[in-house]
């Protein structure tokens, strides 16, 4: 083995027991934070009326989200859009994302969005 990697054991955590929990502003949601040695990963709740420039862009201090998101949605609906060129993309349950930096979210209808997000969460709605 290499010397720069360094040999994990199995882990098993909870996804109602996060190591950290980062709450949004108004109460609009939470990302439950899970770290496993280097890698990081998140359990996001976003409640209705939920806008990430509103709810996290005061957090993270930026104009759009800079954050990489990869994972999958369990229930809920969010759109997002690409701030530079506009698209935007809907994704609701048992869809797979990537979302690339430089985009705007928002949660759809009157029920809260629940995903795991597997690349995106080790400075999302941190407070700098």
């Amino acid at each position: 083995m290499p010397a720069t990697m360094e040999k994990m054991a199995l882990e098993k955590k909870s996804a109602d027991r996060p190591d950290e929990v980062r709450p949004f502003k108004d109460g609009k949601g939470k990302m439950g934070v899970f770290a496993f040695g280097d890698k990081t990963m998140g359990r996001g709740e976003f409640e209705p009326g939920w806008r990430w420039s509103q709810h996290v862009k005061p957090i993270a201090g930026t104009d759009s989200c800079q954050a990489t998101h990869t994972g999958i949605v369990l229930e809920g609906r969010m759109v997002v859009k690409m701030l530079d060129d506009g698209t935007e993309m809907e994704y609701g349950p048992g869809d797979v994302f990537y979302m690339p930096p430089g985009h705007d979210a928002w949660v759809v209808g009157k029920d809260r969005c629940v995903l795991f997000d597997f690349t995106g969460v080790a400075q999302y709605a941190k407070p700098r």
